[in-house]
């Protein structure tokens, strides 16, 4: 799985918002995030939007990790708890796979393991493999 975690390390939008893969299995995917003074809206919490992009790391990767490309079709987010600093940790847990769908949960925690979030995510699953360039 190291070459998941490689490939995603090239995501820029992410990677550019300190946003890092830590781990990655089948159907399985798990992103941090240090929280900077970037990440927060005019309120002092953690912006939507990066939270949003924190669960869609962890969606992507775990939805990829079994080689075929994976995109997504459907998203949606609840937030259920404000995050002010520290670190976030969004875990991506397949609930479901076919041939063509794929469906995840993924939890957005803090640093005491609180849920700040809840992200469902479902993948329209292509047949063709994800292009990994070698080491």
């Amino acid at each position: 799985m190291d070459d998941i975690k490689r490939y995603f390390s090239q995501e820029c939008f992410a990677s550019n918002s300190g946003m890092i893969l830590t781990e990655v299995s089948k159907g399985y995917a798990k992103a941090e995030m240090m929280i900077e003074k970037r990440h927060l809206n005019i309120l002092g919490t953690v912006h939507g939007g990066a939270i949003f992009t924190l669960a869609d790391m962890a969606f992507a990767a775990a939805s990829n990790s079994h080689g075929n490309v994976a995109v997504a079709i459907n998203a949606d987010i609840s937030f259920v708890k404000a995050a002010f600093e520290g670190t976030l940790c969004a875990e991506a847990k397949e609930t479901s796979i076919s041939p063509k769908i794929s469906t995840y949960v993924i939890n957005v925690t803090d640093e005491k393991g609180d849920i700040v979030a809840i992200f469902n995510g479902m993948a329209y699953r292509k047949k063709n493999r994800l292009d990994i360039p070698e080491k």
